[in-house]
This record gives structure tokens, C-alpha cells and sequence, in this order.
């Protein structure tokens, strides 16, 4: 009821600021590109038909509360494919005359999606963490909601050295996605003072994961593999496939911490927030649904409410007129995180915060106190404007 009110009143007062504002149309898409999955380790990590799509329904309903005062309307076209149908399906929606698309797929497809949308079409990326889409890489077409791996390992860092846990034991799994993970750490490690003592790689020998030649077998493996390293504070685990870490915590030679990738993880978005009036956020998606958010879900739901909101304070719903006050200093949306995100205008990367999650509670939310920058406390997570190269958006 207080939230239907307050919606009542903020759609009252901009339709006496807007003046009798023209009625606006505003079509997107979500583009979701699905890959082979490994079997999950356990039933709780099943992913839902609907991830990412489920996050695109609400966030119509609730650009709709206020649109519906100004007389815009909302309609997103949820399409999945695999890589092979990625562009076709873009091609499909471009035809349909859809220029604003939120994209949840991996780093290459982001790029390869962008690069054939042209300039004339503004897509957000919900899904790849790739922090070279932030850097060289990046695309004047493509924002990025997702938090970078950088982003993230920079969530870690401060939260271990706010804790004087410098010393670190870095595992990282042997596939490319870990590698990068890795580096991203030893990053973190060098950008906040920290000191990676001993670095170990897991190989990823492929087999099934649920089976006794698979997780019984990791498990075996984790405490004579962590045997005899050298003294540290806690070990970070960069694994982008699950392939060891959730079994680290318990499984360990010395007892440690585990952060990173198990442990304590640093994420989006979670079921178990509550605070910053993420209770009323949950039980909405719960009663959509019928089942607990996901990150991709809130990535996608963020991105159509960047959306909605440049919609109603620009009153147009064209892609350079909703990039142009997204990357402006006038931009700020409530993301029921403690603080407004706002746009890096030199590389399209949200600002957010990032929680840290054990798994039931949320431990802590990084940046943390103490960690402070000339322009936000938020650029102290991921690349800041001297460190990246991304040239796209000058």
C-alpha cells in the first residue's frame, strides 16, 4: 500500500512537470543465448527455464506504474537462442524495428551482437563480466550492466584488507574463464595492497561432476593438493565452472577463509537481501515467479529500468537520446543496493555496489569504509577512467 501511494504521487508530480508529456512507445528485447551446461552440483543451482526473461517481466510491470501516467507503454520480446542462431535472432528483432536490446550471453557474442547492431541500436550487457568489454574492447553501442570481473575481485580485495587478511593462497581452475578470473585477483591484489604468497592451478580433467569419479574424487584431492602452502590469511578461488571450489570450504589442508568464487562471493544481486527495501523486490518476483531471483534476473530487471527511467525523464524512447542522458550526470536509479547507480561515461559500466554473500546472509557490501575516490566511492571497484583503454565513448 505505501509503495502504491508513493508511485501514485511520483506519477502525479511528473505529469505536472511533464506538462502533458506526448504518449511514448518504448519496445525492447531481451536476447538470451543459452550454451551447454554442465550438470549442476546440486538440485539448488538448477537454472530456470525463465532466467533472465523473469526479471523482464517485472521491470515492465513496474515501468508500466509510472508510464502509465505519462502515457508510455512498455512491451518486451523475450527470444532465446544458441550461438550458432545469435545473430539471426538479432536480425529478426532489428527487422521487427526493436532497437533497444538487453543481451545476456558470453563475452564473444556481446561483442560479435554490438558489432552488427550498428550504431543506431543501444544494447545492454546483462550477463558477460569479460572486463575487456570495459576496456580495449569496449562498444560505443553496448552499456554494461553486469559488474566486471574487475569489478568484483575489487569487492573481495577491500573486504580482506578491511578485515588485515593480506597474505592470500590463489587457486584457480585451468579453462580460460578461470585464467582471466585469476588475473583480475592478482589485480585486486596489487591495486589494495595485498600479497599473493603461493599461487596453485586446479586442472579441470573434465567427467561428470556428480558422480564418484567427479566430486567425490575433488573432494579427496583438495587436502593433500592444499598441503604445505605457504602461511597465508585466507585463500581466493577463481573458478568459473564450479569444477572445485564450492567443495574448498571444509576440504582445505590448513583451515582458512575461502573467498571468491566460494565462500564468501561477491555478486549483483541476491535472494536473501533485504535491506534498502529489497523485501518488497523479492516477494514481487517471488509472487511472478514462483521461485528465488537470480543475479541474471536482477541484471536484466536493471536494465530495463535504466530504461524506463531515461524514458520518463527525457520523455523520447530513440537509442542516442536514452544513452546520451544515461551516460549524463543527471542519471541515478534506486537498485535497492544502499546507493544509486550511475553510469562510467568513458566505458559505459554501471556503478553499483557489490554484496558478499556466504550463501544464506549478506556478510558486507563493497566499497568499503574507508575506501575512498575524488569522484565516487564506487569507482573504486573495477577500471577507473586512467586504467581503462576503451576509447569508444570520447
Amino acid at each position: 500500500m505505501i509503495r502504491a501511494l508513493c508511485l501514485l504521487v511520483a506519477g502525479a508530480l511528473l505529469i505536472l512537470s511533464a506538462g502533458g508529456a506526448a504518449a511514448v512507445e518504448v519496445r525492447a528485447a531481451v536476447l538470451r543465448v543459452d550454451y551447454p551446461r554442465l550438470a549442476p552440483i546440486s538440485r539448488y543451482d538448477l537454472v530456470p527455464e525463465d532466467m533472465g526473461l523473469a526479471g523482464a517481466t517485472l521491470a515492465d510491470e513496474d515501468n508500466a506504474t509510472t508510464g502509465r501516467f505519462l502515457g508510455h507503454t512498455y512491451t518486451t520480446t523475450a527470444v532465446t537462442t544458441d550461438a550458432e542462431g545469435a545473430e539471426a535472432a538479432l536480425d529478426a528483432l532489428l527487422a521487427d524495428g526493436i532497437r533497444l536490446i538487453v543481451v545476456l550471453a558470453e563475452a564473444g557474442d556481446v561483442l560479435r551482437l554490438a558489432d552488427r547492431a550498428g550504431p543506431d541500436v543501444l544494447l545492454f550487457n546483462a550477463g558477460a563480466r569479460d572486463t575487456g568489454l570495459r576496456d580495449a574492447e569496449c562498444r560505443a553501442n553496448l552499456l554494461h550492466i553486469a559488474p566486471s570481473e574487475a569489478m568484483l575481485a575489487d569487492a573481495v580485495a577491500q573486504f580482506a584488507i578491511w578485515k588485515k587478511w593480506p597474505r592470500w593462497a590463489l587457486i584457480h581452475g585451468s579453462n580460460p574463464a578461470d585464467l582471466a578470473r585469476a588475473e583480475a585477483y592478482r589485480k585486486a591484489a596489487a591495486k589494495f595492497g595485498a600479497k599473493i604468497v603461493e599461487e596453485r592451478e586446479f586442472e579441470d580433467t573434465g567427467g561428470s561432476r556428480r558422480t564418484d569419479t567427479g566430486h567425490v574424487l575433488v573432494q579427496r584431492q583438495l587436502p593433500v593438493f592444499t598441503q604445505d602452502m605457504k602461511d597465508h590469511d585466507l585463500v581466493i578461488a577463481a573458478d568459473a565452472s564450479d569444477v572445485f571450489a564450492p567443495y574448498l570450504p571444509f576440504h582445505l589442508w590448513d583451515p582458512r577463509p575461502v573467498m571468491g568464487a566460494a565462500g564468501l562471493r561477491p555478486v549483483s544481486f541476491h535472494a536473501a537481501t533485504e535491506a534498502w527495501g529489497a523485501t518488497q523486490f523479492q516477494r514481487r518476483f517471488e509472487a511472478l515467479t514462483g521461485r528465488y531471483v537470480r543475479e541474471e534476473d536482477y541484471q536484466v530487471w536493471l536494465a530495463l529500468r535504466v530504461i524506463g527511467e531515461a524514458v520518463t525523464r527525457t520523455g523520447a524512447a530513440d537509442p542516442a537520446t536514452l544513452r546520451a542522458y544515461a551516460l549524463g550526470d543527471d542519471f541515478e536509479l534506486a537498485a535497492f543496493k544502499g546507493l544509486a547507480v550511475t553510469f562510467r561515461p568513458w566505458n559505459g559500466q554501471l556503478r553499483q555496489p557489490i554484496l558478499l554473500f556466504d550463501g544464506r546472509i549478506n556478510v558486507s557490501v563493497s566499497p568499503q569504509d574507508g575506501f575512498l575516490h575524488q569522484r565516487s566511492p564506487l569507482d573504486t571497484l573495477g577500471l577507473d577512467e586512467p586504467e581503462s583503454a576503451c576509447r569508444a565513448f570520447q
